[in-house]
Order: structure tokens, then C-alpha cells, then sequence
């Protein structure tokens, strides 16, 4: 018989193990996947995980996958903030999404955007606060009325995505577009455009964004008194309470950091990668950096290794859909299988498997 036993300590070797373990399952559940379906599981894998980077078409395959990465790298670095802290945002993909709106309109109120140095500062500004305010309805609420910082951030996700669909086809939409719903794309206006600063690399500011981020947030937690305040606050919030820790600001200093840093990469996405507020803008972004938040063990280097995975999960299916014909749903349940796969191996960061025999009568 298989039973569970709780380990009296929590295993170093499986709290770091266990990402990469759930890597290696991931591929292996995505390998039965396909073959099920009628591909060939190994050609599936390869073409996933190995053509984007050493494969023939690398090249052009590379630059997408920092720009991809950016986000994620982003708005994970936000959320592990308030997820050490026991704080849930849920609701980052709705930050994202006010940010890109805000900062949109800074750029298309401009317009015809001649070349003022001053409205690409002002769009980073407005994409930053349009995500702090939408982070401190949550916050506030939890606050002051105690309301549950999940399903408020959550639901404010779906209001978002009908804003966004509502000013694509009203305030922001494009007059020259003939009908067609959207806003002008701000990558053909240079004062507005988050454009790639050494051509074929990818690099924009959103990607050295998510680097100094990294590094920010590094500092942070390991060397300031907030990143003390929050670990305290996550592992003992009674010992928080007696260290003199003010839990309700905790709470709306770290939602407002995930809120500001989720605006912020929705504002450098609409005006690179992006290029323009559309119904269908959202990417999924806030969400799959929950992903991301716990794969990299809510750690700055491990969050900035595992957007990069993810990444290349989205640019290697995208290859295998192409290439290989496999279904869009596939691809997705592929991208699932991997935090289910986390959260299984993670249950050996706190028990062992044992193995007991049955004595007979």
C-alpha cells in the first residue's frame, strides 16, 4: 500500500526539485496527449520545446520569445509580492487590461502624435496608475469591508474585458478604420511606439522593464523592510502582528505593486507587440503569471526562468500547430498539464511516500 507521510521538516531538495520534476511530467502527459490523438509524440516535444530555440527557423523564433516572456515576467513579479504575503490577486489580467486602455489613450489623445518625447513617459505613467486604481478596489474593499480580494479581483477581470471591447468600438476606435472595430495602431506613430531598440532582438523597453524588475525585486525581498514585512506576513501573520507589521497597508502596497506592474505591461504590449486596443486584446497574460508566480517559486530568478518556459510553451505550440496540424485545444490542455503537474510533485515538499505491506492473517 502507497500512504503519505507528513515530513516534519519541509524538503529543501523537493521545493526546488519539484518545478523541474513537474517539467519532465508535463512533457511526459503531453506525449501520451499526442499520441492519443494521432501525432507523433516525440516530433510534438521537439518541435515545442527544442525548434524555437536551436531549430532552423531559431532565429526568428528567439525575438518572439522575450517578447512573450516580457509580461508574464512582469505581472509575476507583482503577484509573488501579495502571494507571500497571503494576499490574493487574481485579477491581474484586468490590471492589464485598464493599463493598456489608459495608456492607449494618453498616446491617441496626442494624435497625430507629432514627435513629443514627452508622450511615451506620459503613456508609461497612465498604464501604471490605470492598473494601481484597478488593484485598489480589491484592496480597499478588503480593508475597510473585510470583502474576499479573489472574487472581487476576479469579477473586475470581466468588467474590464467588456471596457476594453466597449472602447474598441466607441471612444478608441479608429475614424479613418471604416467601420472595422479597433484603434489606430500606435506602432506607426514613433512618439507613441514600443518598438524594438536593436532591430531582430526582440529588446523593447518592456523586456529591460522585466529585467530590472527581476533585479528590483530581488533587492527587495532580501535586503529592505518590506520584503521582510512580507515574508513575515506570509509565514506567520501572528508574528507579523507582533513585529508592529500594519497588515492593511501590507495589503494595499502589495496589491498596488502587482496592479501597477500588470498596467504596465499591458501598456508596453498595446503599443508593441500588440500595436492597438482591440475586443480581443486580452492575452490571457494575468493569468498564465499565476503560473509563472508559483512554477519560479515566487523568486525573482526562478519567475524570470520559468517566463521563459512558458513562453516557449506559447511560441513552440504555436510552431506544432503549424507544423504539425495539432488543435489549438490540445496546445492548451498541454499548457494546463503543467500547474497540475506542479501542484502534484509539490505534495512532496511536505510528505514522503511510503510504501507499507499488508500482513495477512
Amino acid at each position: 500500500m502507497l500512504r503519505l507521510e507528513r515530513r516534519r521538516q519541509p524538503s529543501n531538495l523537493w521545493r526546488w526539485g519539484a518545478p523541474m520534476a513537474a517539467v519532465v511530467l508535463t512533457m511526459v502527459l503531453g506525449a501520451l496527449l499526442f499520441w492519443m490523438i494521432g501525432r507523433d509524440p516525440f516530433l510534438a516535444i521537439k518541435t515545442i520545446f527544442w525548434d524555437p530555440v536551436f531549430g532552423e527557423f531559431a532565429f526568428y523564433y528567439r525575438p518572439e520569445l522575450i517578447k512573450k516572456a516580457a509580461p508574464l515576467i512582469m505581472i509575476a513579479i507583482g503577484l509573488s509580492f501579495g502571494f507571500r504575503a497571503g494576499i490574493w490577486n487574481i485579477g491581474a489580467e484586468g490590471q492589464y487590461i485598464i493599463g493598456a486602455i489608459c495608456g492607449a489613450s494618453v498616446a491617441l489623445a496626442f494624435y497625430p502624435m507629432a514627435a513629443r518625447w514627452m508622450i511615451f513617459p506620459l503613456m508609461i505613467m497612465a498604464g501604471i496608475l490605470g492598473g494601481v486604481v484597478w488593484a485598489m478596489i480589491p484592496a480597499l474593499l478588503r480593508v475597510y469591508f473585510k470583502t474576499n480580494e479573489i472574487l472581487v479581483s476576479l469579477m473586475l477581470v470581466y468588467v474590464a474585458e467588456v471596457l476594453v471591447k466597449a472602447f474598441a468600438v466607441g471612444l478608441l476606435r479608429n475614424p479613418e478604420g471604416r467601420g472595422f472595430p479597433g484603434s489606430r495602431n500606435l506602432t506607426q506613430y514613433p512618439s507613441a511606439a514600443n518598438l524594438e531598440l536593436f532591430a531582430g532582438t526582440g529588446i523593447h523597453w518592456g523586456v529591460i522593464t522585466a529585467v530590472l524588475s527581476v533585479g528590483l525585486a530581488y533587492v527587495v525581498i532580501t535586503r529592505h523592510r518590506f520584503g521582510f514585512d512580507v515574508q513575515l506576513a506570509g509565514q506567520s501573520p501572528r508574528a507579523a502582528a507582533f513585529a508592529g507589521v500594519n497588515t492593511n497597508w501590507l495589503v494595499i502596497g502589495c496589491m498596488g505593486l502587482s496592479g501597477g506592474l500588470s498596467g504596465l505591461a499591458g501598456l508596453f504590449e498595446v503599443a508593441g507587440p500588440s500595436g492597438q486596443i482591440l475586443g480581443s486584446f486580452p492575452a490571457f497574460y494575468g493569468f498564465t503569471a499565476i503560473i509563472v508566480a508559483f512554477l519560479g517559486r515566487l523568486h525573482p530568478v526562478g519567475i524570470l526562468l520559468a517566463g521563459l518556459l512558458m513562453a516557449l510553451t506559447y511560441i513552440g505550440g504555436d510552431a506544432a500547430q503549424s507544423a504539425m496540424n495539432l488543435p489549438s485545444a490540445a496546445i492548451k490542455v498541454f499548457q494546463g498539464m503543467l500547474l497540475f503537474s506542479l501542484l502534484s510533485v509539490d505534495v512532496l515538499t511536505n510528505y514522503r511516500v511510503r510504501f507499507t505491506w499488508a500482513k495477512g492473517d
